[in-house]
């Protein structure tokens, strides 16, 4: 038997465990998003939550989890008779892993019943396993969009919807949804995001008695796991009694009108996308009088439930961390903490909006009675990105100031720290702009400095590839979209059924078929052909030349590259910087997955001298040779950052040979009343997308226009 570690053995997290115990109460509160830096028990605290959950009542046999007391009529497995002999059960557990397929989340035609029976019959997937229990996604941010789709539209309607090889299913898909992950990995969706009822950001504690105990637990637990549960299973008991007692209280909880006005009123104030905000809160906030043994909402309750639900709806920017100022949150319920009677609600009950609350806490949503189980129907799935200001601060601990900045603007300049921070005080997305007072005066060896990064279109590889799981080009993945079918070219590894099944149809009488079942062939065999994307190696070749030291331009130039570094960190890509002046060029960052080691290196970036192009270009040549012998599989990008010119070095154009068949994008910095066209030429001598650097963010904006359009 496999023996968890302790919830309540946990040292500290006290923000993270609230969150995940509110769930337990009142699945309502919408999931529960885990964000940490590496080695800080998220993981760990997740699956001991599973331990607490109340027992589930299920029907016997049924693979879909059905309440005897309320059976699913549309259940594949059914129907059922209601009121039937039920049988208890675990709240379930799933796990979805990164890698998952496609078939494996939604589930599919059950291959072996259908190729040896001739039976049509549904298997069922992760979702089915998942409902009236808690799926959880380690590192949700790595998760393959098309699964990201999926598991959204599941969360959204509590429902999951097979319309694929033959099979039209639909079964109920209400669970807890919990991910864990690492920002320095990549960051989220926004849609994926907002579905998330609560987040938390979790940190190793600084103090060394905390650190100190939690290794000593640790060892404990890894010595003798049994014995060190049996320590703590009073502690256990107790904690799964008031889980109980909650559950059962929730129903009960009034939410007067003069709190739904004060949620209503912050949730304003912080200036958060929807609706989907306040009826979390709301949810959140009568899971924590039940769980404090209140009957009635208090201020209290609003605050707590406030600090869970708000933070990650603040960001603008995929690149912003989540945060909320304390402060200014306190101030907003002191204002509006009064209780003065509704006349129209003079018991003071308000709106009924606690709703049902069976066995397994199954939501209702406002409005249209369907049930959401990621997380409350009425919110906005645009994601935008227009940029909130105000300051941003952490989860634990105090308000920090931080995100939205009083230089925020167009045309307006800020240093950068050489983090992924992002344009908080951007509100409309915009590059700032090349000509404002703002830039540094820049002269030879010196550094210039970096406005706040911006939006930039999606510049991608031409054909299919077949490289690492990412964001950026098209590519054939093990994980994708199914596009089509083909003959395998060795053993399958991911049958196509219908395709298959295709193909030996027609000569079932010619091979003898008198029953069930189908006589197939090698030859039959056919394999599913899926599409997604796949992440690049963008190699960033950046002039720091004399030519480029331009009082305003070099400060364009490194906000340009900035961009597209934090671009590329979003879609996944490996990045490495060439820069080149002087007499020759230097690899200033190898290609690595680090943004942040990049954009360091950028922010002390020196520039001056002359501008030897050809070295460049054939330093780049180089990177990606040895590139390509270490990962054959990662198709590279070359973005050139270059006004075109070439003092000294060798000959351009035997350097552009080098560089023959590698996608490249040039972005063209000349600038002024008379323009050489010396970048055009290059750009054209590579084969290469020209991009003019004045023009980059602008581009940027109308693909976020468009977007927004569609």
């Amino acid at each position: 038997m496999i023996v968890t570690y302790p919830f309540s053995a946990v040292v500290g997290l006290d923000d993270l465990k609230l969150a995940l115990v509110l769930n337990a109460v009142s699945p309502r509160a919408g999931g529960v998003l885990v964000r940490g830096e590496k080695g800080t028990a998220k993981s760990t605290i997740v699956r001991a939550l599973a331990a607490q959950l109340p027992a589930v009542n299920v029907v016997p046999g049924c693979r879909f989890a059905c309440d005897p007391a309320a059976p699913d009529a549309g259940c594949p497995d059914g129907p059922h008779e209601p009121g039937g002999q039920g049988l208890e059960r675990p709240a379930a557990l799933v796990e979805l892993p990164v890698g998952a397929s496609e078939d494996r989340l939604v589930g599919s035609l059950d291959v072996e019943r259908a190729l040896t029976e001739g039976v049509k019959a549904f298997e069922p997937g992760l979702l089915a396993a998942a409902h009236r229990g808690v799926l959880y996604v380690d590192e949700v941010n790595l998760l393959h969009d098309h699964l990201v789709d999926l598991l959204l539209d599941a969360a959204a309607l509590g429902t999951c919807y097979v319309e694929r090889e033959s099979v039209s299913v639909r079964h109920a898909a209400r669970f807890l949804l919990v991910g864990t992950m690492n920002p320095e990995e990549g960051e989220l969706r926004p849609q994926l995001l907002d579905r998330f009822g609560l987040t938390v950001e979790v940190k190793a504690s600084r103090n060394p008695d905390e650190r100190a105990e939690v290794v000593r637990r640790r060892l404990a637990f890894d010595a003798d796991p049994g014995a060190f549960a049996a320590r703590w299973a009073a502690e256990e008991a107790a904690l799964a009694s008031r889980i109980a007692q909650a559950r059962a209280r929730v129903p009960g909880v009034r939410l007067p009108d003069a709190r739904l006005r004060q949620i209503a009123t912050v949730c304003a104030a912080f200036e958060v996308d929807g609706l989907r905000a306040d009826l979390v809160t709301a949810s959140t906030a009568i899971a924590h009088a039940a769980w404090q043994g209140r009957d009635v909402v208090t201020t209290e309750d609003v605050r707590a439930a406030a600090r869970l639900s708000l933070p990650h709806r603040r960001r603008r920017d995929p690149f912003d961390a989540p945060g909320l100022d304390e402060a200014l949150l306190d101030e907003l319920l002191a204002r509006t903490s009064g209780d003065e009677e509704d006349p129209d609600d003079p018991d003071g009950r308000g709106p009924d909006i606690s709703g049902p609350s069976g066995p397994e806490g199954s939501p209702t949503a406002a409005g249209d009675g369907t049930p959401p189980p990621g997380g409350p129907q009425g919110g906005s799935d645009d994601g935008g990105l227009e940029s909130s200001d105000g300051p941003q601060g952490e989860l634990e601990g105090g308000p920090e100031g931080g995100g939205g900045g009083a230089d925020g603007g167009r045309g307006r300049e800020r240093p950068f720290d050489g983090r992924y921070s992002s344009s908080a005080d951007d509100p409309e997305g915009t590059a700032p702009s090349v000509t404002g007072e703002g830039a540094l005066k820049e002269q030879s060896g010196q550094v210039a400095g970096v406005a706040v990064p911006y939006r930039v279109p999606l510049l991608e590889v031409p054909g299919v590839g077949e490289g690492a799981a990412g964001r950026r080009s098209r590519s054939r993945t093990p994980h994708g979209r199914a596009t089509g079918s083909r003959r395998p070219a060795g053993r399958v590894r991911d049958l196509h059924v219908t395709a298959t099944v295709l193909a030996a149809a027609p000569h079932q009488l010619r091979r003898g078929r008198r029953g069930p079942g189908l006589i197939l062939r090698e030859d039959d065999l056919r394999e599913v052909v899926r599409e997604g994307r796949e992440g690049n190696l963008v190699l960033f070749v950046v002039d720091a030349s004399g030519s480029m030291a331009a009082r305003k331009r070099m400060t364009a130039v490194k906000t340009a590259v900035l961009s597209l570094l934090l671009d590329a960190y979003q879609r996944r890509d490996k990045v490495g910087l060439v820069t080149f002046r002087g007499q020759g060029a230097a690899v200033a960052l190898p290609p690595t997955s680090s943004v942040e080691a990049g954009a360091a290196r950028l922010r002390s970036l020196p520039t001056g001298g002359r501008t030897p192009l050809a070295a460049g270009l054939a330093r780049a040549a180089e990177v990606l040779r040895v590139e390509r012998l270490r990962d054959p599989a990662r198709r590279p990008l070359l973005v050139l950052v270059t006004d075109g010119r070439a003092t000294a070095g060798g000959d351009v154009d035997r350097a552009a040979a080098l560089l023959e068949g590698t996608a490249a994008v040039v972005v063209d910095c000349e600038s002024g009343p008379v323009r050489l066209g010396l970048a055009v030429r290059l750009a054209a001598r590579l084969r290469a997308r020209l991009v003019p650097l004045d023009s980059l963010a602008d581009l940027g904006s109308v693909v976020r226009d468009h977007r927004k359009a569609v």
